[in-house]
């Protein structure tokens, strides 16, 4: 900081030491603009024994497995039904049974993503949110790996991090893809 005077010299002039924090915090800010260009942040996630990381910016919240979801009687089977979240009703769709896996068994590691989209609003049930996860840009391969579920149309290349591959999740193309907006049945 140059020839600023230390912040713990500054306890008893309040003031200044505002002023001091603010010169901080507007200097940590910019260096942090700086690294966003080098640096991709998303939320990594489990379905069965497979791991995905989505965007952040696609996520808008993680939430624990809702105490009551309603089914909709017509609806497909991964259309798990309707949660009250917040007074909003938000369809809840079990994401490894839409990609071609078993059903998701709700369980205490059992979370609802909350897909940041402006139309479509959508809770993705996973078994597990492992948290974000931070990848130098440089390290992201065009190629997905090989997976057991049918996501390849939702794949956006993979990022590696020591021994593991984290292949990206593109939650807007899954929830503007038609398969994904034609949750009804056809009438027998």
């Amino acid at each position: 900081m140059g020839d600023a005077p230390a912040l713990a010299d500054l306890r008893e002039q309040p003031f200044d030491l505002l002023l001091a924090l603010e010169r901080c915090g507007l200097q940590a800010a910019e260096d942090s603009i700086g690294n966003e260009e080098h640096e991709w942040v998303g939320m990594a996630f489990r379905l069965g024994e497979q791991v995905f990381v989505s965007s952040r910016d696609e996520v808008r919240e993680v939430l624990v497995y809702p105490d009551v979801v309603s089914r909709i009687p017509g609806s497909k089977p991964w259309l798990t039904g309707l949660a009250n979240v917040r007074g909003q009703l938000l369809p809840v769709i079990d994401l490894q049974a839409f990609l071609g896996g078993a059903t998701t068994r709700p369980g205490r590691e059992t979370r609802l993503i909350v897909v940041n989209h402006r139309d479509v609003p959508a809770g993705l049930v996973v078994d597990e949110v492992l948290g974000f996860r931070r990848f130098p840009t440089d390290d992201r391969s065009a190629d997905a790996p090989d997976m057991v579920l049918r996501c390849e149309r939702y794949l956006r290349g993979a990022f590696r991090q020591d021994s593991d591959n984290w292949p990206v999740f593109e939650l807007a193309a899954l929830v503007e893809s038609p398969q994904f907006l034609n949750a009804g049945r056809l009438p027998a």
